[in-house]
């Protein structure tokens, strides 16, 4: 009965903080999806491809999502925050 009750009255705390690691977890996948900067990356060659950009241009974006995709494998080799 006791562990009924504390449930109840530590419900209020628990689901922020449930909610609170859910949103984290889901920030840190979606910081971490390399496949979202490759598409970008087959986008923007296709746009080079039709003419849609210049070379300039497509130079200085792919050297950002290069960067981008850098990043990504950094922050995966520091692993997970806790």
């Amino acid at each position: 009965m006791a562990f009924v009750l504390d449930d109840i009255l530590l419900a209020p705390i628990r689901v922020p903080v449930w909610v609170s690691k859910k949103l984290g977890e889901a920030a840190y996948a979606e910081m971490t999806d390399e496949n979202s900067v490759r598409q970008q990356l087959l986008e923007l060659q296709m746009r080079l491809e039709l003419g849609e950009v210049s070379e300039e241009e497509y130079e200085r974006r792919e050297a950002d999502l290069l960067e981008e995709i850098e990043r990504i494998r950094k922050l995966k080799e520091e692993g997970a925050p806790v």
